[in-house]
């Protein structure tokens, strides 16, 4: 349970302070613009990296605990209670939102600005370099170290940076589950659901191929 409880508080502030950055950006005019958004996003995974990386591993993320089962670092037995519990950290933290920011429309919910294809294939891509920076940095299936959070929180920085205006560079299906079905914004919410997942196991083999490769 104390994993299950750590991947719960982890997601939680992931999506509180990640789609609260774009919570509050819409509703203060803008206050924190693009730049800050993609920094909050960046430096919350880090700092969440560091505080759960030695509990849980901080995988806040189904794909990545997927993606690691399929790895063979990480039993699948575990999979289903790391999801139900990321499921609803975030969940949870987007209804508080809902609570504090009653006038936002999306609650930060990831919508594409251009044509769903474009965004689909462009999150695979996406999570695809992001899981395979995370199992060149993890310790098994473990994101602990002295660089993983960098490492990491950068590489989520760097993508939320270039592609948030374009598909919000999700990376994360729960992350964008949740802030959708409590805003009510699930017209491309496959998006998310799909392509994070094919980036991350395709991740996992270009890994095991360069590994072998040495």
């Amino acid at each position: 349970m104390k994993k299950y409880t750590a991947e719960f508080i982890a997601t939680f502030a992931l999506i509180f302070c990640g789609t609260g950055a774009s919570i509050v950006n819409e509703t203060m005019h803008g206050v924190l613009g693009h730049v800050g958004i993609a920094m909050s996003w960046g430096l919350i995974v880090m700092a969440l990296i560091y505080a759960f990386g030695d509990i849980s591993g901080s995988h806040i993320n189904p794909a990545v605990t997927i993606a690691f089962a399929v790895h063979k670092s990480f039993p699948w037995k575990e999979v289903l209670p790391y999801i139900i519990s990321q499921l609803l950290g975030a969940l949870t933290a987007s209804f508080v939102l809902r609570l504090l920011f009653p006038a936002s429309q999306t609650l930060g919910a990831s919508l594409p600005s251009g044509p769903p294809m474009q965004s689909f294939v462009l999150e695979i891509f996406l999570m695809f370099f992001l899981m395979l920076v995370v199992l060149q940095v993890a310790k098994g299936s473990k994101e602990q170290g002295m660089f993983a959070g960098i490492a990491i929180g950068g590489v989520v920085l760097l993508e939320a940076m270039f592609a948030g205006p374009v598909c919000g560079a999700s990376m994360n299906p729960t992350r964008s589950l949740a802030p959708a079905v409590v805003s009510h914004h699930t017209e491309h919410l496959w998006i998310y659901l799909t392509a994070p997942f094919m980036g991350a196991v395709a991740a996992v083999f270009v890994h095991q191929f360069l590994k072998t490769s040495k």
